[in-house]
């Protein structure tokens, strides 16, 4: 059984997944999907949240890194649990700068040229995570990987995260998930075959 498999089974189990082939969400940029993920139910688990900052820290580990970052707000919780279970510092970044004080758009202390990954929950588009590596790109700080639990693999994505010449890397994604939930039963053989299409048709608006 790969990490990927294992991390699709606990977000089902967790129900941060949402099946609904036959009655889709319709996410605020207009896109109906079959799928709605809220990964933030996760922090209140004890064991499945731990099986998947393990996960993390496994990946990390091989990238050499000097500090944690995570993305404000949903990735705070995991990259706080990751730099401690590797023993290494945390920031966190902003969606936007604070219009008072000393308007910081990353919290914590990072210094030029240290090497960081940025944890995220999630990836759909990847636009506000792209975002937030680039404000830690212009502190001349090394974005080794932008990382989430969950991605969604749309085409796009990869395309985007290529012209901001970033690495990105998630425990799991759409495909795997759809076909965890159709081996246990959640989707049957049409479903399957509906929810993968519509990962591979969908066009950003």
């Amino acid at each position: 059984m790969t990490i990927q498999m294992d991390v699709a089974r606990i977000l089902l189990k967790e129900r941060a997944v949402f099946l609904r082939p036959e009655d889709p969400f319709t996410w605020t940029s207009g896109i109906e999907s079959p799928m709605y993920c809220d990964n933030r139910l996760l922090i209140s688990t004890v064991g499945p949240r731990n099986q998947i900052v393990k996960a993390f820290s496994e990946k990390i580990k091989l990238l050499n890194v000097d500090i944690i970052a995570g993305t404000a707000t949903a990735g705070i919780p995991w990259a706080a649990w990751i730099a401690m279970d590797l023993n290494l510092p945390l920031v966190y970044v902003r969606s936007s700068s604070k219009d008072h004080g000393r308007q910081n758009a990353i919290e914590g202390s990072i210094s030029q040229g240290a090497r960081t990954v940025l944890i995220e929950d999630l990836i759909s588009t990847g636009k506000s995570s792209i975002a937030a590596a680039q404000r830690l790109q212009e502190k001349e700080v090394s974005v080794e990987s932008v990382m989430s639990i969950f991605t969604y693999g749309f085409n796009q994505v990869h395309d985007v995260f290529n012209q901001a010449k970033l690495q990105t890397e998630s425990l799991t994604n759409f495909d795997v998930l759809a076909q965890v939930a159709y081996d246990e039963k959640m989707l049957d053989d049409k479903n399957l075959k509906q929810v993968l299409e519509w990962r591979k048709g969908v066009v950003f608006p």
